[in-house]
């Protein structure tokens, strides 16, 4: 499925007005059925979506791994997907229902609140990771979105390890993409406490919490940090870096895993 389309737009270059047409992303509802009750819609970028369902469904504590998953299956032309979970408690009715998470700059997920930060993992992860490598790194991310390039409209997350990137992934909003990535990792087995995350969006509480409860240990952004997720980065031993670009970054916290050129 297409993640962007072309439509005609009228664009103005000071006086001067043009008929043309330009690259839009698509924005496309994905509908979570847990167990064949509804659950969840998500708004999201029409591609990699049983990544999203798997990402989504641990980022909000209802799978701990892929095992618990006995069947998942994405209808994209209807937008469902569908998934059996075993030994899933409806704890709550108030879990099901026609709820929807928007794409906005607001609450990226469902359960979200600062009871969160109790069940995200202290960082153990000991890895390290020198100066010269996150400015290699984060100039290959930002040259690695093709569908920024073509529309402006999209959020990008990548998995690295300091050789390179691992696993990338695009979506119009940030949680999703790093939804896609966690979902892509579990789904294949990769190990993530000895990894890095890069993100091109704001590192907001609910972002540093994702990546903590998956054992993340280094988080960097080319964009910036909040006070609360400093905060939280500080709680559970997470390496936070933000303004990321070109040979300069803003270490939040954890300098200890950046080893220096200098030193």
């Amino acid at each position: 499925m297409a993640v962007s389309k072309d439509v005609v737009i009228t664009k103005v270059w000071e006086d001067r007005l043009e008929e043309l047409e330009d690259s839009v992303v698509v924005e496309y509802p994905l509908t979570i059925f847990i167990n064949d009750q509804e659950f969840i819609t998500l708004l999201c970028s029409p591609e990699a979506l049983e990544y999203l369902v798997v990402g989504f469904l641990a980022s909000e504590g209802l799978i701990k791994d892929n095992k618990q998953i006995k069947r998942l299956s994405v209808d994209e032309e209807k937008g469902h997907a569908f998934v059996e979970l075993s030994g899933f408690s409806t704890f709550s009715d108030k879990l099901f229902g026609k709820r929807t998470v928007t794409t906005g700059c607001g609450k990226g997920t469902v359960f979200y609140n600062v009871l969160d930060s109790l069940t995200a993992n202290v960082s153990e992860g000991g890895m390290t990771i020198t100066q010269e490598d996150i400015f290699r790194l984060t100039k290959e991310f930002n040259q690695s979105s093709e569908t920024f390039k073509d529309t402006g409209g999209v959020h990008s997350c990548c998995l690295c390890d300091a050789e390179g990137i691992l696993i990338f992934h695009e979506d119009i909003g940030r949680h999703n993409a790093l939804d896609k990535l966690i979902g892509e990792a579990i789904q294949k087995g990769i190990a993530l406490d000895d990894k890095l995350l890069l993100t091109s969006g704001r590192i907001s509480s609910e972002m540093i919490i994702k990546a903590s409860k998956q054992n993340i240990p280094i988080m960097i952004s080319r964009s910036a940090a909040t006070e609360l997720s400093i905060k939280i980065a500080q709680e559970l031993n997470v390496t936070l870096i933000g303004f990321a670009r070109g040979r300069r970054m803003n270490i939040y916290n954890g300098k200890n895993r950046v080893l220096f050129s200098n030193e």
